[in-house]
């Protein structure tokens, strides 16, 4: 009777459908494909993905509190822009030009949650102008070219997006950094009086207003953490491609609200799991390069993420009616 009940909690967990979805996944494109598993390729595929995971993982904790952030993509590719052009004209050191990056990323975030929060102006609204105002400004900065390339010899850059090799797999230090970020994340939202907050900030505002939960600087919080993820993860990759270009980050406010919503979380808030966007960040950038590799045209990606989507909320709001119907 226990391992029957441990398999139904299982397969209710919003988990378990992206778990599935990606041995699946890994399966098929293993199987066209044999070169998708060798060590070469996924090198490749944890060069990039542990970076839109560290943005992702920020947007979890936003979306589960009834928000999302479409400036994140902007905030990638001005935040890299900010940290290089302070240091190749000789105006700070890296070490401060990074924090100044982040610290900037962080008003940026501040201001998105002061605009929803205090002004009551949809995230949607407010973001999306957020997007053109920053990635108006990396272009202005730029005059619209990438910065060349640079190799910054220092410790703190190859901190940040260094490079190290372990049983023939090169594995870029944003892996670690993921993962770190995602524990600790994970422990807030499952384990600490904040992770209460954020959930019931988003399945019931109100309610969670009249009870203390102070949502609103909640919610700033959460804009502040995404924006500050997005900043660190578009330094990362700056230093891993050794150029800054304002373009980049372009389109990844989708991707990863994508990534987030496979993974299980709910976009009317509320509901959300770190795990569950680990395993959704893994099946969308595997699909995108698992499609490459067996034949696929690269263009046809967006229509294996959009049925993906459907899929995976079809799937959720099943499990959410057999939840509410207790069977």
């Amino acid at each position: 009777m226990r391992l029957i009940s441990l398999l139904q909690r299982l397969v209710a967990s919003s988990e378990f459908g992206p778990l599935v979805l990606l041995i699946i996944e890994f399966a098929i494109f293993a199987a066209l494909a044999p070169a998708f598993v060798s060590a070469t390729n996924i090198s490749n595929l944890l060069a990039f993905t542990p970076e839109l995971g560290i943005i992702a993982l920020g947007m979890t904790m936003l979306m589960i509190a009834g928000e999302f952030d479409l400036s994140v993509g902007s905030v990638f590719g001005f935040s890299a822009v900010l940290m290089w052009t302070l240091y190749n004209e000789n105006i700070v050191p890296f070490a401060v030009a990074f924090l100044i990056a982040i610290a900037v990323a962080g008003i940026i975030g501040f201001a998105n949650g002061w605009f929803v929060t205090a002004l009551k102006i949809p995230s949607f609204l407010v973001t999306l102008g957020m997007l053109l105002v920053v990635r108006g400004t990396a272009l202005y900065i730029t005059n619209g070219f990438p910065q060349g390339i640079w190799k910054a010899d220092v410790p703190l850059a190859r901190l940040i997006g260094g490079d190290f090799t372990v049983a023939g797999l090169r594995i870029q230090a944003t892996v670690l950094w993921f993962l770190l970020f995602g524990v600790i994340l994970g422990y807030v939202l499952t384990q600490a009086k904040m992770g209460n907050w954020i959930q019931a900030s988003g399945g019931n505002p109100v309610a969670a207003q009249a009870r203390g939960v102070r949502v609103a600087r909640t919610k700033k919080m959460l804009f502040v953490l995404t924006a500050v993820m997005a900043a660190f993860a578009g330094i990362a990759s700056s230093i891993r491609v050794q150029t800054a270009n304002p373009n980049s980050g372009t389109g990844y406010e989708l991707e990863v609200i994508a990534m987030v919503v496979i993974g299980g979380t709910a976009l009317s808030g509320g509901r959300g799991t770190i795990i569950g966007t680990a395993l959704g960040v893994i099946i969308l950038r595997s699909m995108r390069n698992g499609i490459v590799m067996v034949g696929v045209p690269g263009l046809a990606y967006n229509i294996f993420i959009g049925a993906i989507i459907l899929g995976m909320m079809a799937f959720h709001s099943s499990l959410e009616r057999r939840h509410h119907r207790g069977t």
